[in-house]
């Protein structure tokens, strides 16, 4: 039986935006702060990832 290659991708959920209208300014702020927290998770993985290309380009040369 072949592989499909849809199965092998993991289905990527999406994210429905918020009602902002129901929130009071208290909830607006904590949400703003787990977005913070999120965007912040974010670019620490970013930096980690260019971090191992950086390493990986200067022992195998960089094929940007």
């Amino acid at each position: 039986m072949p592989i499909d290659a849809d199965d092998l991708e993991p289905a990527k959920k999406k994210v429905e935006p918020l009602n902002l209208d129901t929130l009071s300014i208290a909830e607006l702020e904590a949400y703003i702060g787990r977005l913070s927290a999120e965007i912040e998770r974010a670019k620490a993985k970013i930096a980690a990832k260019q971090a191992h290309r950086n390493a990986a380009g200067s022992i195998f040369g960089s094929k940007s």
